[in-house]
């Protein structure tokens, strides 16, 4: 017995000493990809004082030459940087990547990418050139809100990278040119460069045709190797960041001689390519941001970095507002077309100062950039207001998908994890989103200790949000099983998972959760040992699904009684007794329903009170932050209030999307009152209304029980005002669509479709009164349900194209009304 105790008791040692990214090594930490290459850079030190990081720090470029001799089997060049690199062969652009590799935890995981360069490669000599951006591996030293310097968090070191091109000729041959102290080097144009301040280009440094053969790098230096960043080097599985869209302005208006506002006409984040006139050393200023003032002068203020908005804010060397600002500096070239490399922005309107005459709107690009995830799914109506509600969140997650899922992506950028688990289902609607969150939780889980709570991934050094932001490690996982039946990323992480859970227990013995943020952005307080709590109760469901999907019998009954503890205790707190005010009590009663925490007897009770909380928010409309916002639009859709939460949704009153949207926004605001200083204008967090669209006015909505769509429901909600609804979504089977629409006296038409090893559980909700007639598009036959499971119009339809007609049941005191086409 005593032996058995001893030997339970070094497992156990052993269970918890081991770190979170070890659970989830693989190979060595070199690739074999990149086996014999060697990371390299250039010889100059980083500077020694935070102010010198401010000063000019030019971006090093590197190049190598070398000959194809035979004709080409293949040609795969793998290449990947700590910090962003830009590869070029014979001068053009390798791929259609930007702002590459991913920003992860470099001393964990690096990010490396495959090219084929087969077609590109020239008989005879060839030249690839590199040059390397600081991104968020080199940051500047820039104190956000007076306190928070990334370089003190973040693993940071000079700008580096590692390459091997492998060929195979015609015959077999094989040749290797990897990355060593043969690589030649030198500086170029770029002056300076960080991705919340700009870039500084000075074309007087550029080095003409340095990046092609015959170039004479007689002067240039050799490459150093270096030790690298110290991440295991694995290949990118998700898609890059790439330019998505272009676009054109709209307006371009004259606020002084020299100095122009550009209008693009929405908000976005990307980068620009402009054709500027100019002679050697002038200087233009291009400054951004989201909103102008009445004037017509650019406001800024909503995207300055870190709120550093005084001097001294941001440190020795800092700007005085850390504004997103490029500059270009002419050389010998008096006509140029510009565009940053190693930045990105966030904007609808760009300020150009320091030239002297208007451009045209043929001069200007903006060049939408975002991690390129699939995009097949739809929504639209007959409402032009939610047409553009939806328009508005998709352009806002596009915005904010920069190889993380940022809250912002101008003054933070930063992964927060509780904009994860209030809007990653609306994501997972609008885009094939699994690659991506599959690299999300790989940050997460580089990113986490054992101690605390952390907020974003990869981690920036912010602790104080708890438990509500660092579960998206397991919801993220749980979204991946429920929407793609993602179970190897279970079963990878399970002991990971045990491990985490474990830790939550011991920050929180007794189970309510009393430190971390709340219901950010309420406008009533909500405690943080409501939502808090009930995170914690998703965590426990979550692992029960997850214990039994491993056949892990012992710890599936453990968060069994971890559920019911949790589920009893937020009962006895916030039912079973009164509430003195204040407290939101939209959040409070969503949040309890949300997650079937009232008991059987008291829910009709507990809806009212919801409908009673709705009646009394400002202008009878949502007052709740990020997570009661989405728990609001769910409980009152399960509770058949369509026309409650349609109207909320269908309103330009305050608060409210259709507010945002009759303001003149294009993307989401941080809050629901509109801000021209503090709070962002493109931020997800209130997203969750797209997720609404797909859930309940398409009613296409996954299976619990058949995870990834193997069995699916489609239960629209057909709220009074609203005349169609066009919903596509693609599941891991294939296109689902549910199309409905009101036709002559009170018939509905439904149009739906079912992929193939998929069955749809369609539930219409008829009335007594109401007959459903079913036919199959393709034949035009009367289709007769395999399974009818009620008698109020639930039946399962399996793969195939159906028309449904809904229509009201003639008597003979009525006379039939045909159906219109």
């Amino acid at each position: 017995m005593f032996r058995t105790i001893i030997f339970s008791i070094l497992i156990l040692v052993a269970f918890y000493s081991c770190s979170y990214n070890s659970l989830d090594k693989g190979n060595d930490s070199k690739s074999i990809d990149l086996l014999n290459a060697k990371w390299i850079g250039d010889s100059i030190q980083l500077p020694a004082a935070d102010s010198l990081f401010y000063l000019d720090n030019p971006a090093p470029i590197f190049r190598k030459e070398f000959e194809i001799k035979e004709e080409l089997k293949s040609a795969r060049l793998f290449i990947t940087s700590a910090g962003y690199y830009n590869a070029t062969l014979n001068g053009e652009k390798i791929g259609k990547n930007f702002l590459e590799p991913a920003w992860t935890n470099f001393e964990k995981r690096v990010y490396y990418t495959e090219y084929d360069l087969l077609e590109d490669l020239i008989p005879g000599r060839n030249c690839i050139g590199i040059s390397l951006g600081n991104g968020f591996y080199n940051p500047l030293p820039l104190k956000m809100w007076g306190h928070l310097n990334l370089r003190e968090h973040l693993p940071v070191g000079k700008p580096q990278f590692i390459a091997s091109l492998k060929i195979e000729y015609a015959d077999g041959r094989r040749e290797t040119i990897e990355t060593d102290k043969t690589w030649k080097y030198s500086y170029g144009p770029i002056q300076r460069n960080n991705v919340y301040l700009g870039e500084v280009y000075d074309a007087r440094k550029e080095l003409s045709g340095w990046n092609k053969i015959g170039y004479n790098d007689k002067q240039w230096g050799h490459s150093s190797e270096l030790p690298g960043p110290g991440g295991e080097l694995q290949k990118a599985f998700f898609p890059a960041i790439q330019v998505t869209d272009i676009k054109k302005p709209v307006k371009i208006s004259s606020l002084s001689n020299s100095t122009f506002l550009v209008d693009m006409g929405v908000n976005f984040t990307g980068l620009y390519r402009v054709k500027l006139s100019g002679n050697p050393g002038d200087i233009v200023t291009f400054r951004f941001g989201e909103r102008i003032y009445d004037n017509g002068q650019l406001n800024p203020m909503t995207t300055v970095a870190g709120q550093i908005k005084r001097a001294d804010k941001g440190g020795p060397g800092a700007p005085e507002i850390a504004w997103q600002t490029d500059t270009y500096i002419f050389g010998n070239e008096k006509e140029v077309w510009y565009s940053p490399v190693f930045t990105f922005h966030t904007w609808r309107y760009m300020e150009i100062s320091g030239i002297s005459k208007k451009p045209q709107v043929s001069d200007i690009e903006g060049l939408a950039l975002n991690t390129n995830v699939e995009s097949k799914c739809s929504f639209s109506c007959s409402s032009e207001l939610l047409n553009s509600i939806q328009e508005a969140t998709v352009r806002t997650f596009l915005a904010n998908l920069q190889s993380v899922q940022s809250d912002c992506p101008a003054r933070e950028k930063f992964g927060y994890g509780g904009d994860l688990n209030a809007t990653a289902e609306s994501f997972i609607y609008n885009f094939d989103m699994q690659s991506f969150y599959r690299k999300t939780i790989y940050d997460w889980l580089d990113a986490m200790n054992d101690s605390i709570f952390i907020d974003t991934a990869p981690f920036v050094g912010i602790n104080y949000c708890g438990i509500s932001w660092e579960s998206a490690f397991l919801t993220t996982q749980y979204n991946l099983y429920l929407y793609y039946n993602d179970t190897e990323i279970v079963k990878e992480l399970y002991e990971a998972d045990l491990k985490w859970m474990d830790k939550v227990a011991n920050l929180h013995p007794d189970g309510i959760v009393k430190k971390g943020l709340s219901d950010h952005e309420s406008m009533e307080p909500v405690p943080v040992e409501l939502t808090g709590t009930n995170h914690y109760l998703q965590c426990a469901l979550i692992m029960i699904e997850f214990a039994s999907l491993m056949g892990d019998e012992e710890s599936e009954e453990h968060f069994e009684k971890l559920a019911l503890k949790l589920t009893r205790q937020l009962s006895e707190m916030y039912w079973s007794k009164s509430i003195p005010d204040p407290i939101n009590r939209q959040t409070l009663f969503s949040t309890l329903l949300y997650n079937d925490i009232i008991p059987q007897n008291d829910i009709l009770a507990a809806i009212d009170s919801l409908s009673m909380a709705l009646e009394n928010g400002p202008t009878g409309h949502l007052n709740t932050g990020i997570f009661g916002t989405k728990y609001m639009l769910e409980t009152l859709s399960r509770a058949r209030k369509t026309n409650e939460v349609f109207n909320v949704v269908n309103s330009t009153e305050y608060p409210g999307w259709g507010f945002m949207i009759d303001k003149g926004a294009t993307t989401l605001w941080e809050t629901w009152k509109e801000s021209d200083n503090t709070y962002s204008n493109n931020h997800p967090m209130f997203g969750s209304v797209s997720e609404w669209f797909f859930k309940w006015l398409g009613g296409i909505k996954p299976d619990p029980e058949n995870p990834g769509f193997e069995k699916f429901y489609i239960e629209p909600l057909l709220p009074d005002g609203l005349e169609y609804v066009k919903c596509t979504y693609h599941s891991p089977f294939g296109k689902i669509v549910s199309n409905w629409e009101v036709e002559e006296a009170g018939h509905i038409v439904f149009e739906i479709l079912v992929p193939e090893g998929s069955i749809a559980i369609v539930n219409l909700h008829a009335g007594m009164d109401q007959n459903i007639e079913i036919l199959d598009k393709i034949s035009g036959i009367e289709y007769s349900p395999e399974k009818d499971l009620e008698a109020d119009g639930c039946f399962e339809l399996r793969v195939g194209e159906y028309t449904i007609v809904l229509s009201k049941i003639v008597t003979n005191e009525e006379s039939p009304v045909a159906l219109s086409k």
